[in-house]
């Protein structure tokens, strides 16, 4: 997988310290390089992308008023010498914010983190996800999952006929699978909203099984549930 990738910055050394790091990458493709905001503003309406380098101070139009001017705009990883926009970054759903100057090790784990995330949308467009056991990796189709439950450092996944161990933390689970058809229920669950076949008090009837909701849950799993609700 390749992922198309734009530079914005300002400062031409900046733009030359960037461009040599993502040619090093082999799943970076590099389609353009811009000087700012306006620039790239230009150059979305005709090229794809699916990650921007994107420098925050610059004259004009900055890259937090780009991104708020542009919601569905590429995936952005956010460059600059001030730490002061961090938080603010992170509101607008960015992957990752580098501070500079930027070494080439700080930019490589940026890039591996937005592989990483692209990967995880193929899969699950796909419809599943490959996890590792102690022996083997393992498919699991997201509609063959009834819940995951967590076990200290190990979750149960539960399938309708058997259930695999795997090394991992519920809250990893969640982001890997797709949001509007899991929801953690309680500090150790997270179910397949597709498979419940009946709420009974605070406890979900799927398959055989009966998983419990927590009391600061619920309400938010009944609202995902009646949303398939007949009137």
């Amino acid at each position: 997988m390749k992922l198309k990738c734009i530079i914005t910055d300002d400062e031409p050394m900046a733009r030359k310290g960037l461009r040599g790091y993502a040619e090093k990458i082999d799943f970076l493709e590099l389609v353009a390089v811009c000087e700012d905001a306006m620039q790239l503003n230009q150059l979305l309406r005709r090229q794809h992308a699916d990650l921007l380098f994107l420098d925050i101070n610059m004259p004009l139009l900055s890259g937090i008023e780009f991104l708020k001017m542009n919601p569905i705009a590429p995936k952005v990883v956010f460059t600059t010498a001030y730490e002061a926009y961090a938080l603010e970054g992170y509101e607008l759903d960015i992957l990752d914010y580098l501070l500079k100057p930027i070494s080439f090790e700080r930019f490589l784990k940026a890039a591996n983190k937005a592989y990483d995330y692209f990967r995880l949308q193929q899969s699950n467009d796909a419809g599943y996800l490959f996890v590792k056991t102690d022996t083997r990796l393992e498919k699991l189709v997201f509609n063959e999952i009834l819940f995951v439950e967590a076990l200290e450092n190990y979750l149960s996944i539960q399938l309708p006929d058997r259930k695999i161990m795997i090394r991992s933390t519920l809250k990893t689970m969640a982001t890997s699978l797709p949001a509007q058809q899991f929801a953690q229920t309680h500090k150790s669950y997270l179910v397949n909203l597709d498979r419940i076949q009946a709420v009974e008090g605070n406890l979900l009837q799927i398959d055989r099984f009966r998983v419990p909701v927590a009391r600061q849950q619920k309400e938010q799993v009944m609202e995902k549930i009646l949303k398939n609700k007949l009137h």
